[in-house]
This record gives structure tokens, sequence and C-alpha cells, in this order.
């Protein structure tokens, strides 16, 4: 039964029986216990803060269910970061208006899911923060001295980091699993555009030796024939004006099967760059491209392959990005691709390895790539690959039996 769940899922649930198990304790804490006398500890509880209790414990539930819905697949926003104060504070409320340790073992739920919304350093902050407010608890719940709630609050560190480390390890195996199903989308697109290459080289030699084995040696052949036929006459001559016709007749049989193998030479670009967006974690790639999609040249499609390889890559980890559009137009003998998503953008970048890499490879063919960024708008890139004959390119038409002369891709999980 366990198998069908994955790792965030069974993160989350577990996290929610913890909440709901917590709820048990804090009812029996809350309710006035008659028996203990005309001032029980119950009652005290119930009297000063079991309403205020029962109201962070439902805070703590809220917080959790919405921080841990996704989790590991969306960008992290500042209401989320607000939400996880709220949700480390509900804790400590629960200790707090119960006069109990209840708020310490939620703390340890709150430690586990902290480096999934947060950096490292920041999660150790937050816990180390969590544990000195949560001293005076001890001092006034439990009549502690200063010492004593020291000493326990550093018993509970011990535990709650132990549940850092816990799902720290399963976020970083999570972002390993993440990362080789990224690796392998782009090894499928690879193979693919090398088996294309693969096929077009072969085809390009088979045509080649058509052409200049049997093509050579057919002409040979028909002007002997014609030769021949000059210096025959009677019966002999019909026979070696047949032979000189079907000389001829097989020439352009020749002729007409190289130019079809020629004509089929071209590299189906969305066979290629449809599988990029397999399997990318956290993001939805959108890739929108003409029909049909065919470049006869296989250097210029292994640079366009590339270069949306790179900005994938670089989408998933700088761009903090939810969706990633990929628009390919033909226009005036060149390709065109805009490269636009929904991330935090800057307010100004330097150019690093990738896009250095994009650059040198456009330059070659004597293309340019223009980025264009700004705070909270995303980044756009705009790339151009020169063609070395506009016709090396299918123009895109209008299926009419399909939806439209682009294609999106569902969400990538």
């Amino acid at each position: 039964m366990l198998a069908r769940f994955d790792h965030n899922r069974l993160l989350r649930y577990a996290g929610l029986f913890t909440w709901a198990v917590i709820g048990l304790p804090l009812l029996l804490l809350t309710l006035p216990q008659p028996d203990r006398g005309a001032l029980g500890a119950g009652e005290v509880v119930a009297a000063t803060g079991g309403g205020f209790a029962w109201l962070a414990w439902l805070a703590f539930g809220a917080c959790y269910g919405w921080l841990t819905r996704a989790l590991g697949q969306r960008r992290v926003t500042l209401l989320d970061k607000l939400l996880l104060a709220c949700l480390a504070g509900s804790a400590i409320a629960i200790s707090y208006y119960s006069q109990s340790g209840l708020g310490s073992i939620l703390l340890m739920v709150v430690a586990c899911v902290l480096p999934w919304l947060l950096p490292v350093w920041q999660g150790v902050a937050m816990l180390v923060l969590c544990e000195f407010v949560i001293v005076p608890v001890y001092v006034r719940g439990f009549d502690f001295s200063w010492g004593e709630a020291v000493l326990q609050a550093s018993l509970y560190v011990g535990f709650t980091g132990f549940a850092f480390v816990t799902g720290l390890v399963a976020r970083q195996q999570a972002q390993a699993r993440d990362e080789q199903r990224r690796l392998n989308a782009e090894l499928r697109a690879t193979r693919a555009l090398l088996a294309q290459s693969v096929r077009v080289n072969e085809r390009t030699r088979i045509s080649r030796e058509l052409h200049d084995l049997l093509g050579h040696h057919l002409t040979a052949l028909s002007l002997n024939l014609e030769v021949a036929n000059h210096l025959t006459s009677g019966k002999a001559q019909e026979h070696v004006s047949q032979a000189h016709t079907l000389a001829r007749l097989l020439l352009s049989d020749v002729r007409e099967a190289v130019s079809q193998i020629r004509g089929n030479e071209a590299i189906d670009m969305a066979a290629t760059l449809l599988p990029l967006a397999d399997n990318v974690p956290g993001l939805t790639v959108d890739i929108s491209l003409p029909r049909p999609f065919l470049l006869d040249d296989p250097e210029r499609a292994h640079v366009l392959l590339r270069c949306t390889q790179e900005i994938i890559t670089n989408t998933v980890r700088h761009a903090q990005a939810s969706i990633l559009r990929l628009k390919y137009q033909v226009e005036r003998g060149a390709v065109r691709l805009e490269a636009r998503d929904d991330g935090r953008g800057a307010e100004g970048f330097t150019a690093g390895n990738g896009l250095r890499g994009m650059r040198e490879r456009l330059a070659a063919y004597g293309g340019e790539v223009a980025a264009e960024t700004s705070p909270g708008q995303g980044f756009v890139l705009r790339l151009r690959l020169p063609l070395d004959d506009a016709t090396d390119i299918a123009r895109p038409v209008l299926d009419p039996s399909g939806p439209g002369p682009s294609q999106t891709l569902p969400e990538s999980t």
C-alpha cells in the first residue's frame, strides 16, 4: 500500500498523523478534572489557555497542510515563508498555553519539512531560534529553573536536529532523482537526434554511391550503346537501340531514386525537442513548434538541441519558475527561439558559462542571443540561428486534422 505514495505524500501524511495524535493529550490537558479538587491542574489550563491552545493546534494543522501540498515541486513564495513562521509559532504556542511539551514534539515535524522550504542555513537558524524561544515556556509551565529549562531545550535540540537531517537527506535524494530524470530526458533527446543524424548520413552515403557508381557506369554504357547503334545495321541495330533505350530509362530511374533519397534527409526537430520537456522537476514546459519542423543540417540541429537543454537547465536551477514557454519560429532563413519563464527575474545579471556557451555555439553559425530580465518579470531569451538556405527547413503549415500549428505539453512531474 505504501508503495503507491511518493516521498512527498508520505511526509505530508506522517506529519498530519502526528498533528492529529497530539490532539488527544491536548484534549486531556484542557478538559476540567473534577476528581483532582476544586483547582485541578486541568481546570487551571482550561480556564487560562485551553481555547488558545486549540486555536494554535488548528493553525498548525492548516499551515502544515498548505505548506506540504506539492512539496518540493513548486516555488516557495513569501506567503509560504510567513506560514512557516506561523507553523513554528503555533507549535510554541501549544506548549505555552497547554503548559506541556507537546509543542516540542510538533517542532520535530517542523524540522522535518524545513529543508524542503528553506536553505539549510536558514532552516538551522530557525530551529535554534525556536529552541531559544521555548525556554521561557519550560520555566513557566514546569516550574523549571533557567538552567533546567535550557537543559530540557538542549535535549529537544538533539531530536529536532535528527528530524532536520532526515528531512535534508530525503530532500537531497529527491533532488538527485529529479536530476536523473532530467538527464534521462536529455539523453533521450540526444539519442533521437543521433539516430536521425545516422539515418540522414546513411541515406546521403547511399545516394552518393548510387550517383557516383551506377550513374557514371550507366552514362558510359549509354554512350557506348549510342556509338554501337551507329556502327551496326539490321536486326543487330534494333537490339542495340533497345538496349540503349533501357540504359537511358535505368539512368533516369537511378537519378529519381537519388533525388527521393536526398529529399528525405531532413531531421524531425519535433521528435528531438519534445522529449526534453518530459519529467522536468517542478517546471511546466510549454513548447510551440512549426509543423512540420525539419532541418537539413545535423550540426545546426545539434546546436538548437543544446541551446534548448541549457535553457531548461538554467530555468530549473536559477529562475524559481513554474512555467517555461519555448516558441520556435522560422523567419527569413533562420530559426528563432523565444524562451520566457515566470520566475523571479533580476535587476541585472552576469552571463554564466551556460549563456556564454550558447553564444559561442550560435556565433559559429552566424547566430546570436539576447536576454531580458527584471525583478518579478521572469527571464526572456531570444535566439536566432541562421540557415544556409531558406529552403532548408519546411515552412510551418496548418494541419486541418490537428488543433493548430503548435503543441502544448502537459505538466512534468
